[in-house]
């Protein structure tokens, strides 16, 4: 599991469509040479394998295969050339989890509308406000003041009006993140709090038991 804590970010320097999964290639100078072939590391929030490590190369690269399913759910397939991505290993068993739990298990992608500085004269030093339209579907598990993973990074909801969520951004996640990159339109990975989805299937569970059969079955 992730904690949406992103250690580092990277360039993407070739994505090669094939006959079966596509490909993509990463510089990250300072992750290639901690990784080993099969390890797991999220990509703007998703969970892929690193494959083709170049811990040597100049600069230091690994690659990951993207399924059809990834591609299908979420924005990588939007990748390209000098995009920058976000980074961050699994945290290990007994670190401290400073963000929340994240599975790197895209559930949608929502559009960024807008990413306003508070303060616009005081751009290094201002924390900005990011609203995103969620699709309808997601809303349910997103909660003001509640959890929410976006491209990868662990982000507190502010405010929730209808599909329309703002975050407040301090300046050291926009700078070191690629937020700083975006611009309004742009498609972003979202994945909601896995304890939500948790409750409501139990909830889902629970109501289902509780039918007029199950009473009379079990001699109510």
């Amino acid at each position: 599991m992730f904690t949406g804590l992103i250690e580092t970010t990277g360039t993407i320097l070739s994505v090669t469509p094939t006959s079966g999964a596509t490909r993509i290639t990463i510089a990250a100078p300072t992750l290639a040479v901690r990784l080993n072939t099969g390890d797991s590391v999220a990509v703007n929030g998703v969970c892929l394998t690193a494959l083709s490590i170049e811990p040597n190369a100049f600069p230091p690269r690994f690659s990951a295969d993207l399924a059809a399913e990834t591609i299908a759910r979420t924005t990588l397939s939007h990748l390209h050339t000098d995009t920058v991505v976000n980074l961050e290993l699994p945290t290990p068993a007994g670190s401290p989890l400073g963000g929340h739990v994240v599975q790197g298990h895209v559930d949608g992608t929502a559009t960024l509308l807008a990413l306003d500085p508070i303060t616009p004269d005081a751009p290094a030093t201002t924390d900005w406000r990011l609203r995103l339209q969620l699709p309808a579907t997601l809303t349910q598990y997103v909660v003001s003041q509640g959890s929410i993973t976006v491209e990868g990074i662990s982000l507190t909801v502010a405010a929730l009006y209808g599909q329309t969520v703002e975050i407040a951004i301090i300046p050291h996640t926009y700078a070191s993140t690629s937020l700083h990159t975006l611009t309004p339109g742009a498609s972003l990975n979202i994945e909601t709090d896995v304890l939500a989805r948790y409750a409501e299937r139990q909830q889902e569970a629970a109501s289902f038991a509780l039918t007029e059969q199950y009473l009379l079955a079990n001699g109510y």
